[in-house]
């Protein structure tokens, strides 16, 4: 079985950098090709990982609308859906990417989810790590686009809002009765020396991590740079390679 990480958090707390790190220090750290998943709509994980996200999942649910592609005969929608899904995967350095996209017509998201949850789920043997950076808040939860963790990621900054969503993420993961082994708060953007809030204090997750501030990141996000040439001993790099070891380990 492959390991799962799931990334949320409120928009703007730095979760798509975080996932890009985690994604870049697994395939370092192990030589294996990790599985990337964007399933936020606003499909930046690819850019902070240094490439275009290609085909999405969303352009390919349009693309069957309308077209009112039927599947040929003897192959259910399923295994059809499950064929171009696997068509739309990008091949990048160490790691092979998914994204969900944004859908041209009106309507939810149900289906997309559907598909995308589906694809994950029947790829996860095949890959050792898998990351799913989620969208902002609290909906890729209440629609369960996130089904199953081995560790759930929650980051938040220093404002107290952030800290208050981060906490009802965990709470509405445990009401919905999440397939989640380990929720851990990460506490972004720490100046040298300080620390986040104390574990006694964060009495929802298993874990309390920091991770320091890097005006190196801030520039490259900046520029658009991809993050898989950021050098290692960068604060942040180092803090998120060291958290997921840690999760590793409980295993």
């Amino acid at each position: 079985m492959g390991f799962t990480i799931s990334v949320a958090g409120k928009g703007g707390v730095g979760k798509t950098t975080f996932a890009a790190l985690v994604v870049r220090h697994l395939h370092e750290s192990t030589g294996e090709v990790v599985l990337a998943v964007d399933a936020d709509p606003n499909t930046n994980l690819g850019s902070k990982l240094g490439t275009e996200p290609g085909r999405t999942v969303g352009a390919l649910r349009e693309e069957m609308v309308s077209k009112r592609e039927e599947p040929p005969e003897g192959m259910s929608k399923h295994d059809y859906v499950d064929y171009h899904v696997r068509l739309a995967l990008k091949e990048g350095d160490g790691f092979d990417l998914i994204t969900m996209g944004r859908q041209e017509g009106p309507g939810c998201y149900c289906y997309i989810n559907n598909m995308l949850r589906t694809f994950v789920d029947s790829l996860s043997d095949k890959y050792r790590y898998v990351v799913i950076d989620n969208e902002a808040g609290m909906e890729h939860l209440s629609r369960r686009t996130t089904r199953s963790s081995d560790v759930l990621f929650v980051l938040c900054d220093k404002s107290r809002a952030s800290l208050e969503a981060a906490r009802r993420i965990s709470v509405l993961a445990a009401e919905m009765k999440l397939s989640i082994r380990r929720k851990a708060l990460v506490y972004n953007m720490l100046d040298s020396g300080a620390s986040g809030p104390p574990m006694k204090e964060m009495t929802d997750f298993d874990a309390v991590y920091g991770l320091r501030k890097s005006s190196s990141v801030q520039s490259w996000i900046e520029k658009d740079e991809s993050l898989l040439n950021l050098p290692r001993n960068d604060p942040l790099f180092a803090d998120a390679a060291r958290i997921m070891d840690c999760e590793l380990r409980t295993r």
